[in-house]
């Protein structure tokens, strides 16, 4: 079968990259030799079918071996510039390092998000996060600053005063978690702010799902008028992989020419059609330094034909659906954290919410809590448009104003019960 150009594009950037792995990166070189393929791949389908798959725990159990950073450089230590550490929601932190190319790389696939978002050279762009070891936001910060965006950290504040800050500067831009789009307004609301007049055009969001899910970029957009919602998503020890498009708002587009994506069934390990889900495997085109083959993210997406692209090109419907170990089967019926974002945030007068499931019990038992931000209690709606959209009984409880945590980062609202529960 004759390849197409993105295809033949793919392999050749694969190869190369094999070329310079394969003689000094000790973890991938065992892989390749074990696939033997030392000297590269005859073709994608070759590639799929012979290269072992890359998993979180196998890069848990490296760093463990070959403390601190595993055997995964391909270089000695002394050229790595960049240290980023992932955010552990997920068990133990990953130590990820970047030499001055590798990183030149993952900033100008940032680039290409900024680019699809309308930034130019002049505009401003707010970064309302604590800048720690997590990668993306400095991934975001150092890329809006080589395009020409006058870049604004707002670290060490709290969310008051960084309400306050962003109004005075009046950036175009607004780059946070979809939680703390919300935050913000809320913190708005509570101190009798109009945000009409924000100046914000585009609110680049990221770290969790929401972007991508109609109601919850609504209830963004409704609470920053005049401001559109561009998602995106990356993992520290990836990169920066997708996009969204002001004309396909609920679509996630993939970097192709970046990466190599696979969307696989996780019991199976084959292709899953176009419009079904799967688990999304990607292999790094670049990032030599510190490559990741056929990488099994545990992201749960939905494939769909990309408009105006190659055939082999594919988009993920929805955005990042949820996580392989986040999915819950309650009474037969699959449940994500995206499907419950969803509802919640069509329902108005909710701030913070988690969601508490008990599997201590042979049948799991999941409770919503909530923080309501109306003088109407939404506890009853909630309860009614949980059971028809998810056509299960969940069940729904307030808790006082200011009990639930709040995250500027990844928001953790899946609890699970094991000894003790809430009261």
């Amino acid at each position: 079968m004759l390849m197409g150009d993105q295809e033949q594009t793919q392999l050749a950037a694969l190869n190369r990259l094999i070329a310079a792995i394969a003689p000094t990166n000790r973890f991938y070189r065992e892989k390749l030799a074990t696939a033997a393929a030392l000297n590269g791949f005859a073709s994608l389908a070759d590639f799929r079918e012979r290269m072992p798959f890359t998993t979180k725990a196998d890069l848990v159990r490296d760093q463990a071996d070959y403390p601190p950073h595993g055997s995964t450089l391909t270089y000695p230590d002394t050229s790595y510039i960049r240290f980023h550490q992932t955010s552990g929601t997920g068990g133990r932190p990953l130590l990820w390092l970047d030499d001055a190319a590798s990183w030149q790389w993952v900033l100008d696939n940032w680039k290409i998000v900024w680019q699809h978002a309308g930034a130019r050279a002049g505009d401003t762009a707010f970064f309302a996060f604590s800048f720690g070891p997590f990668l993306g936001f400095w991934a975001a910060f150092d890329s809006a600053v080589q395009l020409g965006l006058r870049a604004i950290p707002a670290g060490g504040l709290s969310s008051r005063d960084r309400l306050h800050f962003l109004l005075a500067r009046r950036p175009r831009f607004l780059c946070c978690t979809p939680t703390y789009a919300l935050r913000l307004a809320e913190v708005a609301r509570q101190e009798s702010i109009d945000l009409t007049d924000s100046g914000l055009a585009r609110i680049i969001v990221g770290g969790e799902p929401g972007g991508s899910v109609p109601s919850v970029r609504a209830q963004i957009e409704s609470a920053w008028p005049g401001a559109r919602v561009v998602d995106h998503h990356g993992m520290t020890e990836i990169g920066p992989v997708s996009y969204s498009l002001p004309a396909e708002s609920t679509v996630l587009r993939l970097i192709h020419e970046a990466y190599f994506c696979e969307v696989l069934t996780p019991e199976t390990n084959q292709p899953v059609p176009l419009g079904e889900t799967g688990e999304l495997v990607l292999t790094t085109l670049g990032r030599t330094a510190c490559p990741l083959l056929r990488y099994r993210t545990g992201d749960i997406v939905r494939p769909v034909a990309t408009i105006d692209a190659p055939a082999t090109a594919f988009s993920l419907a929805g955005g990042i659906l949820g996580r392989v170990d986040d999915m819950l089967v309650i009474r037969g019926v699959n449940v994500y954290p995206s499907a419950i974002d969803a509802v919640v945030r069509a329902v108005p007068g909710i701030g913070e919410y988690i969601v508490e499931i008990d599997r201590r019990s042979a049948i799991p038992e999941v409770v919503v809590r909530i923080e309501s931000t109306s003088l109407d209690d939404p506890v009853n709606e909630l309860a009614k448009q949980l059971r028809a959209t998810l056509r299960i009984r969940i069940a729904v409880k307030k808790v006082p104003s200011g009990t639930l945590p709040v995250s500027e980062m990844k928001a953790r609202r899946w609890k699970f019960l094991s000894a003790t529960a809430l009261p």
